[in-house]
């Protein structure tokens, strides 16, 4: 089977693209081909990323109280969850987090309000903030705030934000069960507006929402079909009190193997894994920057996870390197890590 691993990677670095059986099979793989399949995804991921590392860094700029009925996020103010309710942060909060980011080494900080979309005062306050932090700090940014119009799109673009974030989460079919407030569609109009403005798109999923094998691979292809510049992978930590709670966490060595095949069918992208990360891989968490060439440290929205001492040690460990927003690489070093400013501690576990 090693054999078929080494085939695909060379397809992918051929410029052709896996078909959806082949995709498939990369789900199926044995354990004792698992090392195999990693190295045959690290090909790949080192032919365009060499040994790069980026860090990202979330900041709920607002949470909570939000509208929507997302049935895996404890921020929906339709479930008694716990994650707490937070107005809009300031200008000032935005922009000392992204200075925190930024000395944390940081290649992108990206900010996140809990909303159908934003509004005109929440957008105003995003805005100012890109720009102040544009002329500070080299460091790329992202927002994630909803679902947007073209004008809120370009006004976004205008002020500095490199990036958009907007999950399809999962496939069309599933998604329907988990959300009725908004469509798939209407997320994939939003990436596809984002894109417009000019803006690069951040746009991934959930794996464990207790979709069947074919939704994976939908949502796989789907987001290759909307050409996304970057693909987040997240692990489901089931909320308590959201219709999810009491879902199983995904299997390690089959977290290992989506994160592969996401690799094989997005060969050029940025491939991040995301939430879920510490508690679904545990002990080989190291394994997951074979395939992908980023992650997220410092924790998620309202959750809390590894520490990026802790991620630049792993980095270091690993035998990878620092990718910094200039493009510079430069070697992950824990002990400068340790006079960074905490966020405010979190329980451990992810939105």
């Amino acid at each position: 089977m090693s054999s078929t691993w080494s085939a695909l990677a060379g397809e992918a670095l051929e410029g052709g693209t896996i078909s959806r059986e082949q995709a498939r099979s990369i789900l199926h793989a044995p354990a004792d081909e698992l090392l195999a399949l990693l190295d045959a995804a690290f090909r790949v991921r080192r032919a365009h990323w060499g040994l790069r590392v980026s860090l990202h860094v979330l900041e709920n700029a607002k949470q909570g109280a939000c509208p929507e009925d997302c049935g895996f996020c404890s921020q929906s103010s339709k479930y008694e969850s716990p994650s707490g309710e937070a107005p809009m942060k300031s200008v000032d909060d935005l922009v000392d987090g992204a200075r925190r980011a930024f000395a944390a080494r940081a290649k992108r900080y990206c900010m996140v309000t809990a909303t159908r979309g934003p509004s005109q005062r929440d957008l105003d306050t995003i805005c100012e903030a890109a720009s102040r932090i544009k002329s500070e700090l080299d460091i790329e940014l992202c927002a994630s705030l909803g679902l947007l119009t073209e004008a809120k799109a370009q006004r976004l673009a205008a002020s500095g934000v490199d990036r958009f974030n907007h999950n399809l989460e999962t496939s069309e079919r599933h998604y329907a069960k988990l959300v009725t407030t908004h469509t798939w569609k209407d997320r994939v109009e939003t990436v596809r507006i984002a894109q417009r403005a000019g803006m690069d798109t951040c746009c991934g999923g959930i794996v464990g929402l207790g979709e069947q094998e074919d939704d994976l691979l939908e949502l796989a292809f789907a987001l290759r079909e909307l050409d996304v510049d970057s693909v987040p992978v997240n692990f489901l930590d089931a909320r308590p009190g959201t219709p999810l709670a009491g879902y199983p966490l995904v299997e390690p060595g089959f977290a290992l193997r989506a994160l592969c095949m996401f690799r094989l069918v997005h060969p050029r992208t940025d491939l991040r894994v995301a939430g879920g990360r510490e508690i679904t891989l545990r002990a080989l968490q190291a394994f997951a920057l074979y395939p992908a060439n980023s992650i997220f440290t410092e924790g998620y929205l309202t959750t809390g996870g590894a520490t990026t001492h802790a991620d630049h040690q792993m980095i270091r460990d690993a035998g990878f390197e620092l990718e910094l927003a200039s493009g510079e690489a430069v070697p992950a070093d824990p002990d400068a890590m340790k006079v960074i400013a905490r966020r405010p501690s979190l329980p451990q576990a992810r939105d």
